[in-house]
């Protein structure tokens, strides 16, 4: 029987090999219950310029995180601390992918996760009840389920709590008092219900300010956090440089026999940086779309149109194709975005079509799918 992937394994699976080699190499002073050290996380998160001893041989560490490399080390310092850490920002800024890496290289594993939405309630978080042994034995621990906060206090791991300001601002508070005391009270249990976090507990947050005031965090709960800005991509270069890797990753993981087209990445990340600044590297002023005009959506676009190619068409990317879905991804909020994303073709595109040719041409005979 064929044996099938995971989808998406998880980053403690996909680099194992790089965590094992940490570990293995590792010599740092480590905060009780981490996994690896200050030093050699930040190293799983941003690379090592030279190989480090593995096996019989030498292991890279690849960078995984192409950002803010001294907010990376602010994040590890707060986790290192007493402090639960809260990344805020843009939608698409990676703020998830940061949290499941610290997470990876600090407790082993990053799916230890709450996912905060309007329906998120308390027992979602803390803990619930098997209800057939809760009637056949009463509240005893074996008939308790451990939710993601219960399991990162009991095992002494951090504790992913995903887009926290969806979650109603009564079941956010239910934060405090264990972020302050680090005990988790199950009244049910008597005296027996007092759980005490283990250390290497900690809780990060993500927030997107797209969603400030659906559920504003209380100031008491702010207090518990340190907070992180993660700012946009601002430098097309490395927005290009964030497109392929990605590509390359996804492509690698479905196995999709295709090169990423450089010229390609260059176009929709010089696209994405103009749409979401307001202003073209030629000095046009732009209209900017309501849509989330992030690196994870160009991404997106660009790998849909990759696949495209590769089912259907000869593994080319074909800028037609690139448009519609550009099209996709631009056109959700207001219909007032497409009226935004013709005129961007009718002054930059053509523009740079007339002064660059090539490619760009190209892109402006594409603009007919911009319905």
């Amino acid at each position: 029987m064929e044996q099938r992937k995971e989808m998406k394994p998880p980053v403690e699976v996909r680099y194992a090999e790089e965590l094992a080699a940490l570990a293995a190499w590792d010599t740092g002073k480590k905060p009780i219950g981490w996994k690896l050290s200050p030093r050699a996380v930040r190293m799983f998160i941003l690379g090592s310029k030279t190989p480090i001893p593995w096996k019989d041989s030498e292991l890279k560490i690849q960078k995984k995180y192409l950002g803010n490399d001294p907010l990376v080390e602010r994040c590890i310092i707060t986790l290192a601390g007493n402090r639960g850490l809260m990344l805020v920002g843009e939608p698409g800024t990676a703020k998830t992918m940061l949290s499941e890496l610290l997470s990876a290289a600090i407790s082993g594993t990053s799916t230890n996760t709450i996912q905060g939405t309007a329906g998120t309630t308390e027992d979602m978080i803390k803990y619930s009840w098997n209800y057939a042994l809760l009637l056949a034995k009463g509240p005893v621990r074996e008939a308790l389920v451990p939710a993601p906060l219960y399991t990162g206090m009991e095992q002494g791991i951090l504790t992913r709590f995903e887009e926290i300001t969806r979650t109603p601002a009564e079941i956010q508070d239910s934060l405090i008092s264990v972020l302050s005391d680090k005990i988790l009270n199950v009244p049910e249990l008597g005296e027996e219900g007092l759980l005490f976090a283990k250390q290497g507990f900690n809780v990060i947050g993500t927030a997107n300010t797209r969603d400030k005031g659906v559920n504003e965090m209380s100031s008491a709960l702010k207090r518990r956090f340190n907070f992180e800005t993660v700012l946009p991509v601002r430098d097309v270069a490395l927005e290009k440089q964030i497109i392929i890797q990605e590509v390359k990753n996804l492509a690698q993981e479905n196995q999709i026999a295709m090169p990423v087209d450089e010229d390609v990445a260059e176009l929709l990340a010089s696209t994405y940086h103009e749409l979401r600044e307001g202003i073209s590297s030629m000095g046009h002023r732009i209209d900017r779309p309501s849509a989330v005009m992030s690196t994870a959506e160009a991404v997106s676009v660009y790998y849909q149109t990759m696949m495209t190619a590769y089912y259907y068409g000869d593994s080319h990317m074909n800028l037609g194709c690139l448009v519609q879905n550009l099209v996709g991804a631009v056109q959700k909020e207001h219909k007032d975005d497409m009226e935004k994303l013709r005129s961007y073709f009718q002054t930059v595109i053509q523009d740079k079509g007339g002064k660059e040719g090539g490619i760009w041409s190209q892109y402006y005979e594409a603009r007919k799918y911009l319905r």
